[in-house]
Formats: C-alpha cells, sequence, structure tokens
C-alpha cells in the first residue's frame, strides 16, 4: 500500500543502479511507515521534462502515498532521508527536490480485487 514515486529530469542510470535505486527506497518506506515491504511500490520516472525556479537544471519530484495517517514527524524524517538518497544516487541538489506526501483511506486503495478499508 505504500507507494513511492521517483520523477526526474536526469537521464536513467544504468538498469542495475535504477533497480538499487528502487529496492532501498521499498526498504526505507516500509521502516519509515511501519507496513511491510510486501506492499511497497517503487517506481522511477527519468527523462521527464521538468522545470523548478524557472531552469531546467536537474530536478526531482517525489510522490509518497500510504494508508493511513502519515505524522509530521514520519514526513520529516522520510523527506531527510529520501532528499539525501536522490541527491546522492542522482545528483540532484537537495533544495531541487519536492516530495508530496498523501494519506489514503483504505477504501480508496485497491489490491488484490478488494480495498484496504
Amino acid at each position: 500500500m505504500p507507494l513511492i514515486k521517483v520523477q526526474t529530469s536526469v537521464s536513467a542510470p544504468e538498469k542495475a543502479e535504477v533497480e538499487s535505486i528502487l529496492k532501498t527506497l521499498s526498504a526505507k518506506l516500509a521502516k519509515h511507515t511501519g507496513k511491510p515491504e510486501s506492499y511497497v511500490m517503487t517506481t522511477f520516472e527519468p527523462e521527464i521534462p521538468m522545470t523548478f525556479a524557472g531552469t531546467t537544471e536537474p530536478v526531482c519530484y517525489i510522490e509518497i502515498k500510504s494508508v493511513g495517517t502519515m505524522k509530521p514527524e514520519q514526513t520529516e524524517a522520510m523527506s531527510q532521508e529520501f532528499c539525501q538518497q536522490i541527491n546522492q544516487t542522482l545528483g540532484v541538489a537537495k533544495n531541487r527536490i519536492y516530495i508530496e506526501f498523501a494519506d489514503a483511506k483504505g477504501a480508496m486503495w485497491g489490491w488484490n480485487g478488494t480495498t484496504f478499508g
């Protein structure tokens, strides 16, 4: 049920590195949300035309969604950790990364032919 979606203007690294990034994001999101990693989904979308602050320098937009309520201390910790990781792995400056956190009601999240609500 937790999802982390990374969209960036930078070129995709080698396939093995992308897979490593996704697996690391998956483990970290499970840890931060307290949800089983077996429910975590990760996506990576490189080379998206994007601007930030009026420039096309490397930029990244991240969506994090989860069923239930994320507390401010959770989102603060996730922002710090995920910005650091994207900076290190993709070279995007931390001040050019936006993260949107969204809580989902269980009835609004489907899986396996049913919902979580």
